[in-house]
Order: structure tokens, then sequence, then C-alpha cells
């Protein structure tokens, strides 16, 4: 043979052209994979040129995650057909790759445009801020549920944002109704939320109005936040306001940066309007601790 008047390719030349030592090649051959056109009869083995568009196939879908044994099954049984059954396979693969992705990177830049907005907040101030309407993912109703079918619904709510990729990378929050905070049950949750800033068609969302809020925040845990209300309310009745419909709270500082629970923080926006004369706020509920 004349190889030079040929296509053929050396082990060397077509491992360099395929960008892989010639052990990958020796292997691909043991195993019935990729195997030289020609051997002489000294044993040197030659690749044709046309074989590179096979070995890249086999590096692609090696890269998707095909394991050698799924990609030998496909060679032994190849055909038109199932190859573009392959490829579709594999695209549908990549799109959900990318939007797993995409959807990561906007979770980081949530993430990082919230934790670089709380290094500049004053947490001992209370402020009076307008804030703009807002669409949010709710969880299943938690407001009379046992400790078991809460922890089902957190469940279902966190695998229902992975699965569907409805996490924002915005704190998960929670929904208390205007009744259970003028009770003094500030943990008396009706949902849990997390906004959306890009909602997506096909899922039901809670459109949180635009309107005024009294802005707090609390430094530790649930066992004292009654103190932070009681702040919150005191501000209120300065303002001549009143309660509006609902209060939302989210974790500023949580476990993912803080160790301690008392150095936890809590944002708490309460809707406010007005006060009606009739209006008032009774501290009954409110502990003096």
């Amino acid at each position: 043979m004349n190889k030079k008047d040929s296509k053929y390719l050396t082990t060397g030349e077509f491992a360099k052209l395929c960008k892989v030592n010639k052990q990958t090649l020796f292997y691909y051959d043991q195993i019935g994979l990729l195997s030289p056109v020609l051997k002489n009869e000294k044993g040197y083995r030659y690749y044709s040129i046309h074989q590179i568009e096979l070995f890249l196939v086999i590096d692609l879908l090696k890269d998707l995650g095909m394991s050698l044994h799924d990609i030998q099954h496909y060679m032994q049984n190849k055909s038109p057909e199932k190859f573009l059954s392959l490829m579709y396979q594999k695209k549908e693969e990549i799109v959900k790759k990318r939007q797993d992705i995409e959807m990561k990177e906007r979770m980081i830049d949530a993430n990082i445009a919230l934790m670089e907005k709380a290094l500049e907040l004053d947490f001992q101030q209370i402020t009076f801020e307008p804030l703009p309407e807002a669409t949010l993912y709710l969880s299943r109703n938690i407001e009379n549920v046992s400790d078991k079918e809460f922890i089902e619904v957190v469940s279902d709510f966190i695998n229902e944002l992975n699965r569907s990729q409805l996490d924002s990378g915005y704190p998960i929050g929670s929904i208390t109704k205007r009744e259970h905070i003028l009770k003094g049950e500030f943990s008396h949750y009706s949902y849990l939320y997390i906004e959306q800033p890009h909602p997506r068609a096909g899922f039901p969302y809670f459109q949180a109005v635009k309107g005024d809020f009294l802005i707090g925040y609390h430094i530790g845990d649930e066992k004292t936040i009654h103190q932070t209300y009681k702040r919150l309310f005191i501000e209120m009745e300065l303002l001549d306001l009143t309660l509006g419909d609902y209060v939302f709270e989210e974790y500023i500082y949580d476990s993912v940066v803080k160790n301690d629970k008392e150095q936890y923080v809590t944002k708490i926006m309460m809707q406010v309007v007005p006060k009606r004369p009739s209006s008032c706020i009774s501290f009954d509920r409110f502990p003096i601790n």
C-alpha cells in the first residue's frame, strides 16, 4: 500500500487530528467501538480520514454523559433513524442543561445584588416606603397545618421551584394575614413565597399590589420577634397609619452567612394604610419582655 497515494492516516496522525492519545484509539479498537480500516502484515494500523466524523460523534456522546457501553450498543445497531432519534434526545438534554445553568446564573446574580444591598442597610432603622407591584409564587396554604404537614408543604414548595425552574435566587419569605398579626400570632403564616421578577406563563401567581409599607429589621430568632413588631406598631401610631392586609417576612441574613441565630436578620414589610378615625392598635398582644 502506498500511503502517500491514499487517504489513510497512521494511528499517531489520526490521534493528533482527534486530539487524543494513541492509547485511546487502541482501547476503542479493543472494545470494537472504532477500529482502523486497515491493518497490514506488519501490524501497522491505518485510519480513513472519513472516520474522523465517527470519532467526533463518539466524543460528543461521551461529553453528553453517554457511557461507552451505550455508545457501543448504538454503534452495533446504528441506522439513520436511530441516529436522528439519538440526536433529538441529546438536544433535549442540552436544552435542559442550558436552562439549569441559566437559572443558576440568575440565582447567583440575585444573591449578589441582595447581599450587596444588605451590607448597606441600617438594621436599627424603620422606614416608610412605597413598594412596587411584585409577582410572587406561593406555596400551599399553611395557616392551620400540623408540623408534619408544614414540612411536607415546604418540601413540595422547594421541589416545585427546582422542577419548574422557579427559583429566582430571591429569599423564600412568608406571608401573614392582618388578623393574625393583630392577635400577636406573628408565626401564624398563611403562605411561603418567592418573588418572580420574570414570571413565566402557565403558573399561578400572587400579585402583591403596590402600596405603602413600614419596613423594619429583626435581629435574632423568632422567639424575640415580637419586640420588633412592637417597635413597628409604635412607629405606625406615630405616622397615623394602620395595618393593611398582609405582612411579609424575608431573611436578610440566615444560616448561609451567619452561624449564630442571634445574628440572623429578618426583614419585616408591613402593608399600611392611613388610619380611619375608628382604627386603633392594642398593645395587649405584645409581651413586655
